[in-house]
């Protein structure tokens, strides 16, 4: 087991446990597309989402495209601002075809709901998403997420993917990170 990296109070989610909920979302996947005629497309929101879609779609099995979409609404800040900046689209037609949004985190819903709106209007089958985390937050955004790994409170996660000023995404487990390291910037 790795150590535990200094700027993290705590591990709130193992590499185990990870890898564990996200075999059992995969195998939820395959189950309910199973014998469906229109094509699956697992589209991964950067860079945040890009570990945990890895996984996840070697978890699903049955064939599907793979694409990428790296949007912003956070800036340098740790809050949302609700703008929605598509700096890359998706390159597939996805028209007809069922598209899982593999999300890392679902924090304020704006960011996300903005993206399945954006989706939506070119016209797929379906859009679905599945989120890694859901964060139980105030004033969040309903967002109908088909397939979440986790509840988690409102705390400041990274690891497997998810960052902070670009930095843990290669933490194998979720941390909470350490108020000290971020409070400095949004005056926390």
């Amino acid at each position: 087991m790795q150590a535990m990296h200094p700027d993290i109070e705590r591990v709130l989610i193992t590499e185990d446990e990870m890898r564990e909920r996200v075999a059992q979302m995969g195998q939820a996947i395959t189950r309910d597309y199973a014998g469906q005629e229109a094509g699956i497309i697992v589209v991964s929101v950067l860079r945040g989402a890009a570990i945990f879609m890895a996984d996840l779609v070697r978890e699903i099995h049955l064939p599907l495209e793979m694409d990428y979409m790296a949007i912003s609404s956070y800036g340098s800040g740790v809050k949302s601002s609700g703008v929605l900046n598509v700096q890359k689209d998706v390159s597939s037609d996805i028209a007809g075809k069922h598209v899982i949004i593999a999300e890392d985190i679902i924090d304020s819903g704006l960011t996300l709901s903005k993206t399945i709106e954006h989706l939506r209007a070119m016209g797929p089958a379906s859009v679905q998403v599945a989120a890694l985390l859901h964060k139980n937050t105030s004033n969040q955004v309903e967002i109908d997420a088909r397939y979440v790994g986790f509840e988690i409170e409102d705390e400041f996660v990274v690891g497997y993917g998810l960052d902070y000023a670009e930095r843990y995404r290669n933490l194998p487990y979720l941390g909470v990170l350490k108020p000290a390291v971020y409070a400095t910037v949004d005056g926390q």
